[in-house]
């Protein structure tokens, strides 16, 4: 009875996402009249998708196994690679790779996006586990800073690799297959995922790692194994995401992939709550939201004869002192280690509903 009762809730999930998918491509407009989302809507709601795929994944590491990984950045740097080298036509890798060819057999090699998808992530997974066999043997912050490193190592031999991935020129003209169908499913899919995982025996194997390491091994947790399957789940998430990400942009380059990248996810994830899969979607939607909201902070200005000129990286100022306020005010995130539930909106509906009642009363 209760399996059933949360199949029919992840069923009526699905279906309000295929709405809003098909609401926001204008395919309802025929048969309901409701004009279609403008394009500028569509790339944002796209964006915000794929934060949100970003945001569970690192989440998986950092909020509920307690493990610090700055990693993230790298390993969408190999899935948009492998993405984009993957679905990209041979005649459009002879336009990009003029001054250093491609290697066979990558030159003519070309699959459907759905495999490349799938193969960025296993390839994101896969080195993954080359990093975290050495690194996960740490701890604390010295995790963050070898997984820091190796992010930037991997940013550094895709910037040299010119005969993979063309350097510091990037890929162009990488097929624009996203739209809202493929960025809501991943995100859809990837919450349902760890949300299974995470109330299997695996996910409390993760939550007593992160709550302390001495007695989750005590009691025959192995933390190694759970460490590194964590990390690779993670990772093959980032990996689709950047994915994703490449085919949305259509153009990739190095620079992309630096740290702030990594900052920007981190930011979603400490915002919404470590360990909270609820908070990592809210979070993810406001900060995607904001960031380009706030696109007018680094653009010039003119009132009048007056002119306001704009400061280039504001916006990452902006985001660094809420990053602070959040740790200050709201030490464990907005949602904390919190679920959104449907009872929950009842009962916060509910009392919203008794406060408007009883201020009523005592104003008459």
């Amino acid at each position: 009875m209760q399996l059933s009762r949360y199949w029919k809730r992840d069923i009526v999930i699905l279906l309000v996402a295929a709405f809003v998918v098909a609401w926001a491509n204008g395919d309802l407009e025929g048969l309901l009249g409701i004009p279609g989302w403008q394009s500028y809507t569509v790339r944002i709601i796209n964006m915000c998708a794929i934060n949100t795929v970003l945001a569970l994944s690192l989440n998986l590491v950092n909020g509920f196994t307690g493990q610090f990984s700055l990693g993230h950045a790298g390993f969408m740097a190999l899935g948009a690679y492998t993405t984009a080298l993957l679905t990209m036509s041979a005649a459009a890798k002879d336009r990009v790779f003029f001054m250093t060819p491609l290697v066979e057999p990558l030159r003519k090699l070309t699959l459907p996006f759905l495999p490349s998808l799938i193969l960025a992530g296993l390839v994101a997974g896969v080195f993954s586990l080359v990093v975290g066999v050495p690194a996960l043997r740490l701890r604390g912050d010295y995790l963050g800073i070898a997984t820091l490193g190796f992010a930037e190592i991997i940013r550094l031999v895709i910037q040299n690799a010119r005969s993979v991935t063309n350097g510091a020129l990037g890929l162009k003209g990488i097929p624009p297959v996203v739209n809202l169908w493929w960025t809501l499913g991943a995100a859809v899919l990837c919450y349902l995922m760890l949300k299974n995982l995470i109330s299997s025996s695996y996910g409390r194997a993760f939550k007593s790692i992160r709550e302390n390491e001495i007695a989750a091994q005590a009691m025959g947790i192995d933390l190694f194994k759970h460490k590194l399957l964590a990390f690779f789940i993670s990772s093959f998430w980032a990996g689709v995401g950047g994915g994703l990400l490449a085919s949305l942009l259509t153009t990739i380059d190095p620079v992309q992939f630096k740290f702030p990248l990594t900052f920007q996810v981190l930011l979603m994830v400490v915002l919404g709550g470590m360990g909270s899969l609820s908070g990592s979607v809210i979070s993810a939607t406001i900060v995607t939201y904001l960031m380009e909201f706030l696109r007018v902070v680094e653009e010039t200005h003119y009132l009048g004869s007056i002119t306001i000129p704009g400061v280039p990286g504001l916006r990452m100022v902006i985001f660094s002192l809420t990053l602070v306020l959040v740790v200050v005010w709201y030490p464990k995130g907005l949602m904390g280690d919190r679920e959104l539930s449907a009872e929950g909106l009842k009962q916060l509906l509910a009392r919203f509903r008794k406060a408007i009642r009883l201020k009523g009363e005592s104003s008459s």
